[in-house]
């Protein structure tokens, strides 16, 4: 077996699960889950309607490239979204099976152990576990760059030493990220990039939250757009994208890959080795949620509405609760051990949340995830409220 695999650790909600083990929540409450982003929202119509009437595609082997079609809805969905020139649907735009598969399989197919230093994957800490997985079992090293509230939770590189700088080969970063739900500026971008250009690695930048906001006059800046702001091409970044939370279809397994031409005709080489085509009816299902806007502002609608809600009734208990720039997360502060939270929100409550500590890793003298919870307000508007108004009551 490959002797990666022994570095892998639980993912945290398995951790969850043995944390809850021989725990009995309070049955006078109906369960309400906040631990996993798993969007519950309604899927779309439209959308359910075009794969069902596409299942006459699944008596076709699917190209690993996908239908011309669905790369050319990608692609005005991206000129659309982000202001940038049309790509070069051919080489810079890959359709993929959810990014979650895809941001593992970037790093097999980017990390090149054949140099005379062990090579480093960078990603942010607390972070998406996805990233630390695929930089061991690629053969490199991660680097956690940590995100606390000193810093307004976002990676500063500028910290990171240079001798590690010389070793890496692939930085993710998230935005808006996944837990506290900041948004990179153009000039954390700036730097970012500069840095790309000094030392030679990739860009991998998971942008799975992008379509979840609340200021519809704001939408989060993206990697290609902030590269075409400041001027520049698209040489070593390659983003990420997904309809699982923009259109409410995680079981579709829908999301696509954009950027540096060079760097993605070559993931497209692994990925038809790695037998990974995405389904034709799910193709066909795909074009359409691209294409359509309506249904992504009404779900950012409901968001919001929750978010309104839940945020001031949950500050009463846990004062530095803030509201985030984008995605469906609360990261909150509690001033207490995050594991003795979740465990008494599940005894004594029937509410599942998360430990933050299950969301990093201890790097650079401290654990950045402990003390927090992370909340995913996925359940509908009047379970979300429920659950934060009986937290509020108990606490108080």
């Amino acid at each position: 077996m490959n002797p990666n695999l022994n570095l892998l650790q639980p993912y945290p909600f398995q951790r969850l699960r043995d944390l809850f083990q021989g725990i009995t929540p309070n049955p006078a409450f109906n369960p309400v889950n906040l631990s996993i982003g798993e969007p519950k929202h309604a899927t779309p119509s439209i959308i359910s309607d075009a794969l069902a009437s596409n299942l006459s595609g699944l008596a076709s082997y699917p190209t690993t490239l996908g239908i011309p079609a669905l790369r050319e809805a990608i692609n005005q969905w991206l000129q659309r979204r982000y202001q940038i020139p049309a790509l070069n649907i051919e080489r810079a735009i890959l359709p993929v099976n959810g990014s979650r598969e895809a941001l593992f399989a970037f790093a097999q197919a980017v990390i090149n152990t054949q140099v005379s230093q062990k090579p480093v994957v960078i990603s942010p800490n607390p972070f998406y576990q996805i990233y630390e997985g695929a930089a061991f079992l690629a053969g490199a090293e991660p680097y956690f760059i940590n995100t606390t509230p000193d810093n307004e939770f976002v990676m500063d590189l500028t910290q990171v030493p240079v001798d590690v700088l010389k070793r890496t080969q692939l930085v993710y970063v998230c935005s808006p990220g996944n837990p506290s739900g900041k948004v990179m500026d153009l000039e954390a971008w700036r730097t970012l990039f500069t840095l790309s250009d000094q030392y030679g690695f990739v860009v991998a930048s998971d942008e799975c939250y992008s379509e979840i906001y609340f200021d519809e006059g704001k939408p989060p800046v993206g990697a290609l757009q902030a590269a075409h702001l400041l001027g520049r091409d698209f040489t070593r970044i390659v983003m990420f994208s997904s309809l699982s939370k923009r259109s409410n279809v995680p079981g579709m397994r829908s999301g696509f890959v954009a950027g540096d031409a060079a760097i993605v005709e070559k993931f497209a080489l692994y990925r038809t080795y790695h037998g990974c085509a995405m389904n034709p009816a799910v193709q066909a299902a795909s074009i359409v949620a691209w294409n359509d806007e309506a249904h992504v502002l009404h779900n950012r609608t409901l968001y919001r509405e929750k978010f309104n809600a839940v945020t001031p009734l949950l500050q009463r208990v846990w004062p530095q609760t803030q509201h985030p720039d984008a995605a469906f997360y609360l990261w909150i502060p509690t001033q207490q051990d995050d594991t003795t939270v979740a465990k008494q929100l599940y005894e004594q409550l029937h509410i599942t949340v998360l430990p933050g500590s299950y969301l990093a890793r201890t790097a650079h003298g401290v654990n950045p995830g402990s003390g927090f919870i992370r909340m995913a307000l996925v359940a509908p508007t009047e379970e979300t409220i429920t659950a934060a108004q009986r937290i509020k009551d108990h606490l108080q």
